[in-house]
């Protein structure tokens, strides 16, 4: 390893020392190898590809799935001093030329490209002529009909091959099995690969799957005995809501998070869960994106995830200071059943995705034929109530048909919130003068941003709260208080999707074309769901060894701290119906929370050992719900 390396490393990042596996992949992508690299969530990948681009001269292409991924990767580099870029939707050509004349001689260290955006002839072009020094394939499991995010658009990623053949490639991920490795290796012509896979095995953190009714007495129990940071992954977005008002009526303080929030709301959440003003994140698994806060206790999983794959990354979250987490799934005998009947009401047939392609051109008034080339303001929901279309219908649709190449989505479309002052700066200066946090803040504003009197302005909220010296949250109340009285004019962040049209309108002929990929998909979802069932019902093996064997690691060492090894370590698997019936001949009568409280053993387990007794006649149950001996 290069001292330079570890210069860059300390320069640009603060860390003194790379954790393993870095330092060998990164001297392996020095050494001009291609390579994939498989590290768990949080093991630092993007660091594994930025280090190496930065050493040598030119521009690394990085290729990556999620605009907002992209965004956001942009502008983290951006704020340690690096030239990133990225093509905005909707550029011109003549801007397009612009940006790559900035990156050839503006000494731009990073192009962070969609795999759909590659596909254009006239930006290859435009590649071609760079001075590349490395080619970077990040989420490389999308490219796999067996990873867990399949893209079409990934299988044509090789292009870059053609255009830089000399230029070694690294691929990167989270999670894949052997199959998915091995598509990597093809459809990206690795050449005499160099592998490096860091073990899923983490032997700090418990998985414990608990069968129960009342999930949400069960999270009670959790967040009253571990009081740290936590995540609460749910499965619908209103669920989020739900779930955190429940915490927070509990005494128990949460945000919630989910795809639906604008840039500024999901900021404001995320910061309050950063700073432990709110220790308990409740969310979709749209939470997931740059996440790094290593003192996460435990992840619940109040829903089935819908893939292992989704799983381990959703646990990995927890304990990453090394220290014990608890990663809890909490279910019944019906999530399985509802997690099968999501999948098939969420996602659409071939005839319902030919409808919503069709109705979505009709929207926007194109004719058949027609190109648009320019972007349209798309409200997702509102399309939704105009053609009565189930949400998540359209929501899964929109996706595909991003998927497949046929639209482009930007769902972070005018993230900028604005400004204006309707009120003259005489009126604005005596009003500030009754009080001194409106004083400092309307001061801050006013060095930060000119021309506010005259037209609207762009703002930034969290810039503001930092020159101020108060919250985000704060800011936001005093600008409204401001428009409440007749001040300002403020404009929020919009949750719109900015919607481009990759392709002519053709109606079915394009859906028929892209059916044998979604049909693949939809049997791949399948399977995912299958085994997640099936690792949730299996009580018998060590849950650790089932991840493990599941990414092709093959062990037969238990983790000693789940719950199946819990439950084997007590040895109570036979004495379930002694010890319920020791427990109610004490207190004489017994609910089944105080039951399931005073025996330590699974809840479902006692529940199915309590109506045995029942059965039996051996426990009567009195008008109050109270179990007694007979």
């Amino acid at each position: 390893m290069s001292s330079k390396a570890l210069h860059i490393l300390n320069q640009y990042w603060g860390y003194t020392s790379f954790r393993h596996p870095q330092e060998e992949i990164i001297n392996a992508v020095l050494n001009y190898k291609d390579t994939i690299a498989l590290l768990p969530t949080g093991g630092g990948k993007s660091i594994c590809f930025q280090i190496p681009a930065l050493i040598n001269e030119g521009v690394c292409i990085v290729i990556s799935p999620l605009l907002a991924l992209i965004q956001d990767q942009v502008e983290s580099l951006t704020k340690r001093g690096i030239k990133a870029t990225t093509i905005p939707s909707g550029s011109s050509q003549d801007e397009i030329i612009t940006l790559f004349d900035n990156i050839r001689f503006g000494n731009y260290k990073f192009l962070y490209l969609s795999p759909e955006r590659l596909q254009s002839r006239f930006i290859q072009e435009k590649i071609k002529q760079l001075t590349v020094n490395l080619i970077a394939i990040d989420e490389a499991h999308c490219i796999s009909e067996w990873g867990h995010d399949f893209r079409p658009s990934y299988t044509n990623i090789s292009i870059l091959r053609e255009l830089h053949s000399n230029i070694n490639i690294i691929a990167l991920t989270a999670s894949a099995t052997n199959k998915v490795i091995d598509d990597i290796k093809f459809y990206l012509e690795l050449k005499s690969c160099n592998l490096f896979k860091k073990s899923f095995n983490r032997q700090n953190l418990a998985y414990q799957i608990f069968n129960t009714e009342d999930k949400l007495y069960k999270i009670t129990q959790i967040f009253t005995k571990i009081k740290a940071p936590a995540i609460v992954y749910v499965s619908s977005r209103n669920r989020t809501k739900e779930i955190s008002a429940y915490l927070n009526a509990k005494g128990f303080k949460s945000s919630f998070y989910h795809g639906g929030l604008s840039a500024l709301e999901k900021q404001i959440s995320f910061d309050n869960w950063m700073s432990e003003s709110t220790p308990i994140m409740v969310a979709t698994n749209a939470f997931g994106m740059g996440i790094d806060k290593s003192n996460v206790r435990v992840v619940v999983h109040l829903n089935l995830p819908s893939s292992l794959e989704n799983y381990i990354q959703e646990a990995g979250r927890g304990g990453r200071d090394g220290k014990k987490a608890f990663s809890v799934i909490l279910t019944n005998k019906s999530d399985v059943n509802s997690l099968k009947e999501l999948q098939q009401k969420q996602y659409p047939t071939i005839n319902e995705i030919k409808i919503i392609h069709k109705k979505l051109y009709q929207h926007f008034q194109i004719s058949k034929g027609e190109h648009i080339e320019s972007s349209f303001d798309f409200d997702f929901l509102a399309f939704s109530n105009k053609y009565n279309f189930i949400p998540n219908k359209v929501s899964n649709t929109l996706q595909l048909l991003n998927n497949n190449g046929v639209i482009t989505l930007n769902s972070s479309f005018k993230q900028k919130s604005t400004i204006q002052f309707i009120a003259s700066s005489k009126q604005i200066i005596n009003y500030s003068k009754h009080n001194s946090t409106t004083k400092t803040f309307i001061q801050a504003l006013l060095r930060i941003y000119g021309g506010v009197f005259e037209q609207p302005v762009k703002i930034n909220e969290f810039y503001i709260a930092k020159k101020a010296s108060i919250t985000s949250t704060k800011v936001v109340q005093l600008l409204d208080d401001l428009v409440e009285k007749g001040y300002l004019e403020y404009k929020k962040s919009t949750k719109n999707t900015e919607l481009f049209f990759l392709l002519p309108r053709e109606d079915d002929y394009i859906i028929n074309r892209i059916s044998k990929n979604i049909k693949a998909f939809y049997k791949q979802k399948k399977q995912k769901v299958n085994d997640i069932t099936f690792f949730v019902e299996n009580n018998t093996v060590c849950r650790s060894i089932q991840l493990l064997n599941y990414f092709d690691e093959e062990t037969t060492k238990k983790c000693g701290i789940c719950d199946v090894c819990l439950r084997d370590k007590k040895g109570i698997k036979n004495n379930i119906e002694i010890l319920i019936l020791n427990i109610i001949k004490e207190h004489k009568e017994l609910s089944s929370k105080e039951i399931c409280t005073l025996v330590k053993v699974k809840e479902g387990d006692i529940l199915i050992h309590l109506r045995k007794l029942l059965a039996n006649e051996i426990i009567g149950i009195t008008n109050y719900n109270k179990y007694f001996i007979k």
